[in-house]
């Protein structure tokens, strides 16, 4: 059994965890920066690698003795190295590289979208690769086959603004504040769905991927008719929402074929009506659904010392002078979709 120190600060919330190779979360500290963004509706990137330049090192020295540890007990550092706000992202791993190397122990880079990606894992020691995965973060919305730690085929990728940003943008719009999509959410249970006509981009398109820059402009056009209730425009854009998932999902089965499981992760991976539908798919294709729980979707850290984890029995670790990256693909190889740039 190993034992892994996982470390994030890809953005707003700062974050250190203790995880063994055995699926046991011996420690979790966690520090999140509500607060000092609410005033500005959406992550400051200058503000928050200040905030996590301040607490990262306490929530480091909090876990072990959460767990009753020290550092020589930890078999490998686990720190994200991207993608997410390069600021806070040099923070912790420069934080990591410091630790492995005073400790003598490996540093294994994550990618932040592989810690969500394989988090399902951490609670479900029946999920077995490969499996279908539908990541929705706040800045992705992909599909893809999961066949193994770093190893991830690109089925589907958004090829402008991610599900989870249309929701915080859809929050600004109607002044519900941040983080959005808990509110959003909450709003839509008092609205009607069917209410407010939005558009449902690139539903039945031949090309796989998803758009929902197209859903966020109608979003402020029907708040700025005034002839909505902002209860029926959040109903009527969560519904969207899900309809597109549906159907980008669906297309992704036909063309691809389905695995044993579909696998669902990321922060929007927390929105009630989104897993409910991707119960219904996953049982239409007589797949296993698996979902982590709510607070294991959004950001933290025991994602990431499990996707160290899995690295480390791979035998995958890195060298002290790895890069900390803005943008960190997946599948590198995937061929680069419409209007997405690097970001896929």
């Amino acid at each position: 059994m190993s034992l892994i120190l996982g470390i994030e600060s890809s953005c707003d919330e700062t974050a250190a965890a203790l995880v063994t190779s055995d699926r046991e979360i011996l420690a979790h500290q966690l520090a999140g920066q509500e607060d000092e963004h609410a005033p500005y509706g959406g992550v400051v990137p200058e503000i928050a690698a200040r905030a996590h330049a301040e607490i990262l090192t306490p929530l480091i020295a909090a876990a072990p003795d959460e767990a009753g540890k020290c550092l020589d007990d930890v078999d490998a550092v686990a720190a994200t190295a991207g993608p997410g706000l390069i600021g806070g992202v040099m923070v912790g791993l420069v934080t990591g590289k410091a630790l492995a190397m005073a400790a003598d122990k490996p540093l294994i880079a994550v990618n932040h979208l592989e810690g969500h990606a394989l988090s399902p894992r951490l609670v479900n020691p029946d999920l077995a690769f490969p499996y279908l995965l539908l990541l929705v973060s706040g800045g992705h919305c992909q599909i893809l086959r999961v066949e193994g730690p770093g190893q991830y085929r690109r089925l589907a990728t958004t090829i402008d603004d991610a599900a989870g940003e249309a929701f915080d943008k859809t929050a600004k719009i109607l002044g519900l504040g941040y983080p959005g999509g808990p509110k959003v959410e909450a709003m839509a249970q008092d609205g009607d769905p069917k209410a407010v006509p939005l558009p449902r981009p690139l539903i039945r398109s031949k090309e796989p991927h998803f758009s929902f820059a197209g859903l966020k402009s109608a979003v402020v056009r029907a708040h700025h008719s005034g002839d909505h209730q902002s209860a029926d425009i959040a109903a009527s854009f969560q519904q969207a929402v899900v309809d597109c998932l549906r159907d980008r999902l669906e297309k992704a089965i036909r063309d691809h074929g389905s695995c044993a499981s579909l696998v669902v992760a990321g922060g929007v991976a927390a929105n009630t009506p989104i897993r409910a539908m991707l119960e219904q798919v996953a049982d239409a294709h007589e797949m296993a659904f698996t979902a982590p729980p709510h607070w294991l979707c959004t950001d933290n850290a025991a994602m990431i010392a499990w996707a160290g984890a899995e690295r480390f029995a791979a035998g995958l670790t890195d060298p002290l002078d790895f890069v900390a990256r803005p943008r960190w693909p997946l599948d590198p190889n995937a061929e680069k979709a419409r209007g997405a740039g690097v970001k896929a």
